[in-house]
């Protein structure tokens, strides 16, 4: 499933990108989560443009209860 394996890849980014301890929420700023999230969901090309914006929508939407950060339970 690409949109599973794109979560996966998600994930592990954030795990990366984070200054938070191993094991917690794994908080990366949303410009940084859409920026790579877009970027591989293009190189992917099986997911489409609505199904991205729809769930960057969704994102931004609980990123903004967290001043701006996407932690990994959003996804």
């Amino acid at each position: 499933n690409p949109l599973q394996s794109l979560l996966s890849s998600m994930k592990h980014a954030c795990e990366i990108l984070t200054s938070e301890p191993e094991g917690g929420a794994a908080p990366i700023p949303f410009e940084t989560f859409s920026f790579l999230y877009l970027y591989l969901a293009s190189i992917d090309g099986e997911i489409s443009e609505d199904e991205t914006e729809a769930f960057l929508h969704r994102i931004k939407d609980e990123a903004d209860k967290q001043s701006g950060m996407v932690l990994i339970r959003h996804f």
